[in-house]
């Protein structure tokens, strides 16, 4: 059957729609069939720091209560990955991890589809759905004799999955049950995340109630760290998940009119203000990624921006709260800044903004603060790093802040912005993700990220050619 396929034709027999559709996938991201091989993604030094703030950690022990014993026995190995594959455990029958060591079925190794191909553990994280992967069912035909059962376990506070747990085994030792095994202990173990979740949810209610009715008979609500609705008052007002902005404090909150986030030690305080109140604010658009000659988007128009204007309206959507002449002065120059030089800017930017259409208020005085709301692409991506989300494809293909930019608070944020997107590229391996830093300025020198993308990247690609070849 996987012959036939792979020949452009039809076996005899189907294979199983999530097979096909796995293969589909997997040829797609240009995996061998016939040589195809895992990326090896973490050092032992790298995948210790992984473990230990993996939100999967505090339910290995009971996935190991519920599968090692039964593993051992049959001889299989336990599987647990993140999201994006990464094996970051693996134990059971030692004769089994000798053998899983000689294809790469081990930790540090990327084992999603466009990565290693069909098997349980990139599949399930592809489809969603636990799954049984069978011998030839794999595409790479190394591992035609083993056979996996994969589920995924997924974040109770999001939704999302965060990794999968996996069962592989010779082929002989092929049972029907084992899918069944594998996905009840991935529910046992998101049933262990709930109820660490509640504990948590009871302590931050506790600890910041007293905002919430410090509001008074004004509508608000406390909101965990992704946005989950903890407690409202008047009970009912708001839905049980708020979709958090990218940037900015302000949300819209349809017939409600919008409310104000306010940032708690853990979590968010929102409170409402009604539609009736709230004056019209203006939309200011920064997209300062990679580029020379900023413009800003006020309303949609542009805005023509010095490159020290540029700095401002970073440094003023970098504090939502407000900065005085004094603070502008020293992350735009350092210590010897001088308050009357940014006074002078400031007025001159406020002329800037005011003379364009709907631009008046943008920017307020004591202290200097943004009035329209921001839509900044570098706040976007400062968001999804201090997250540890792996940020967009887009938004990484970008390019620095302000490149050419030497203000001390452009470039703390700047080189925070090139560490961060940095490691979480790398730690992916994601293949789009690396291919869209490579072509960045800054990825073309770096070393060690061409040289992860010559392995992930198979020889027949186009962007391996044009990537090491002399003149790229």
């Amino acid at each position: 059957m996987r012959d036939a396929v792979l020949a452009g034709g039809s076996g005899e027999v189907a294979p199983r729609d999530v097979v096909s559709d796995s293969w589909r996938r997997s040829l797609a991201a240009h995996v061998d069939p016939d040589h195809g091989a895992p990326a090896h993604v973490f050092d032992d030094r790298e995948l210790d720091a992984v473990r230990e703030s993996h939100p999967l950690a505090p339910v290995l022990p009971i996935l190991r209560t519920t599968l090692l014993e039964i593993a051992d026995e049959a001889m299989h190995v336990m599987i647990v990955t993140d999201a994006q594959g990464h094996i970051l455990w693996r134990e059971g029958a030692a004769g089994m991890l000798h053998i899983a060591d000689d294809v790469e079925l081990a930790e540090g190794f990327r084992w999603s589809e466009d990565s290693a191909g069909t098997n349980a553990m990139g599949t399930t994280l592809a489809s969603g759905a636990p799954v049984q992967i069978h011998s030839s069912e794999h595409l790479v035909a190394q591992y035609h004799r083993f056979t996996c059962a994969a589920a995924t376990i997924h974040d109770p506070d999001t939704g999302e999955a965060v990794g999968a747990v996996d069962l592989t085994g010779p082929v002989r030792t092929f049972h029907p049950s084992t899918l069944a095994l594998v996905s009840a202990a991935a529910k046992l173990a998101e049933n262990h995340l709930a109820t660490r979740q509640a504990i948590r949810d009871e302590r931050l209610r506790a600890k910041n109630l007293p905002h919430l009715t410090g509001l008074g008979d004004a509508p608000g609500a406390l909101l965990s760290p992704a946005g989950r609705v903890l407690a409202a008052t008047p009970q009912g007002w708001i839905d049980d998940r708020v979709a958090l902005p990218g940037a900015g404090e302000r949300i819209v909150l349809g017939e409600h009119g919008e409310g104000v986030l306010e940032p708690l030690a853990e979590g968010w305080l929102l409170r409402l203000e009604r539609a009736s109140s709230v004056r019209h604010r203006s939309t200011l658009a920064l997209p300062f990624l990679g580029v020379p000659r900023p413009v800003a988007r006020l309303d949609g128009r542009p805005v023509r921006l010095s490159a020290r204007h540029a700095e401002l309206l970073a440094l003023l959507a970098l504090h939502p709260e407000g900065l005085s002449a004094d603070a502008l002065a020293v992350e735009l120059y350092g210590d010897r800044g001088n308050p009357v030089t940014v006074r002078a800017e400031m007025h001159r930017l406020r002329a800037l903004l005011e003379s364009a259409p709907n631009g008046t208020g943008a920017v307020r005085t004591g202290p200097y603060r943004l009035e329209a709301r921001v839509d900044a692409d570098f706040l976007t991506l400062r968001d999804a790093v201090r997250a540890g989300r792996l940020p967009e494809t887009e938004l990484i293909g970008r390019g620095e802040l302000l490149p050419t930019s030497d203000a001390p608070g452009i470039r703390a944020l700047r080189d925070e912005l090139d560490v961060g997107v940095r490691s979480a590229v790398l730690r992916s391996g994601d293949t789009a993700a690396l291919w869209a830093l490579a072509r960045t300025p800054a990825g073309r020198q770096d070393a060690e990220l061409v040289e992860r993308l010559r392995h992930v990247l198979p020889v027949s690609d186009p962007r391996h050619a044009e990537l090491f070849t002399p003149d790229a």
